[in-house]
């Protein structure tokens, strides 16, 4: 049967999120999140690129692909790519046929880096990545918490936050200092913590009107971003608890950090333990946490508190900016 391609719109979005979570059931989308992610791009100061194909079949959608210029490390030259096809369309030259039209569209734009990457159990997809030149850049591994065998009790005194600290959620800060105030402080604190976390390029500066946007987003938990706040208002550190498009029964963790200058006095710990028990108060079975493998010392403290690995994310690199391109 014919397999036809075509741009994709956002008359296609249901469709598309349809296909990405076929492709990837550990991380599903649904049309409302990706209308969101979509729109997040479009609008975002720095004008990233965006270019999205369907693949059809007999007028069911088999495919997707889609390349993209990633705001949180953006480079004019550099580029993500994602090439899916649903499981039962496998074999058949479908992604082939995307990554075709993807290449072509990325030699035209002069792209000079690309980043893509498959699950360490897609030997498929890691064979055909590796064909058209690229070779593993960083693992990433999800870290899933089953909350029914957690025991909060052995962690009391860990739980305790230093003198000087205090555990508010985003709308008790809110309502202390005001709306503005609280979320310039939520996003310093995130904005400083970011930067060191792994990735394969150099993190770009998160604006304030763009972080703001994440309040629309729709996992978003007002109540499930927990800080540890200082008496004059500032954010020490931070931790995230997100909903999940396909399971009600899972929260996913957005960023755990500290800024540098409260590094090493166990802060990351003890907003982690508030957000065990806030998770077990929301009825939530599972929670999922993503690490890069360079992350030792996140991967050490989830690993004390039952978080057990999953397969490995492997994201794969074409190209190299930092040391000079293609």
């Amino acid at each position: 049967m014919t397999v036809t391609l075509r741009e994709a719109g956002e008359a296609d979005y249901p469709a598309v999120a349809a296909v990405m979570s076929a492709a990837n059931p550990r991380h599903a989308w649904t049309a409302e999140t990706l209308a969101h992610e979509t729109q997040g791009l479009l609008d975002h100061p720095l004008r990233p690129h965006l270019f999205q194909l369907l693949a059809e079949q007999g007028g069911q959608a088999v495919g997707a692909a889609l390349t993209y210029q990633l705001p949180g490390m953006f480079h004019p030259d550099r580029y993500q790519a994602e090439v899916m096809v649903v499981p039962q369309a496998e074999g058949q030259g479908i992604g082939s046929m995307l990554a075709d039209a993807l290449e072509a569209h990325l030699e035209s734009r002069g792209a000079r880096e690309v980043l893509a990457g498959t699950y360490e159990d897609h030997p498929r997809g890691l064979a055909f990545l590796a064909r058209r030149g690229f070779t593993e850049a960083l693992r990433v591994f999800d870290n899933v918490l089953d909350l029914g065998e957690f025991d909060p009790a052995p962690w009391a005194e860990q739980a305790r936050l230093p003198d000087g600290l205090r555990l508010l959620s985003l709308p008790e800060l809110m309502a202390e200092r005001g709306e503005d105030a609280a979320w310039r402080a939520y996003h310093a604190a995130y904005a400083e913590a970011r930067e060191d976390v792994p990735r394969t390029g150099e993190a770009t500066p998160l604006l304030y009107g763009v972080f703001r946007q994440r309040e629309e987003h729709p996992g978003f938990l007002p109540g499930g971003v927990l800080l540890a706040v200082t008496d004059a208002g500032e954010v020490a550190a931070l931790t995230e608890l997100y909903g999940d498009a396909a399971d009600p029964g899972r929260l996913n963790t957005g960023l755990t950090g500290t800024r540098r200058a409260w590094r090493r006095q166990g802060l990351g710990l003890a907003l982690k333990l508030a957000a065990l028990d806030l998770a077990r108060q929301r009825g939530a079975r599972s929670l999922w946490t993503g690490n890069a493998s360079t992350n030792v010392p996140m991967l050490a403290l989830n690993e004390r508190l039952g978080f057990r690995p999953q397969l490995a994310w492997i994201e794969m690199r074409r190209g190299n900016l930092a040391g000079g391109g293609v």
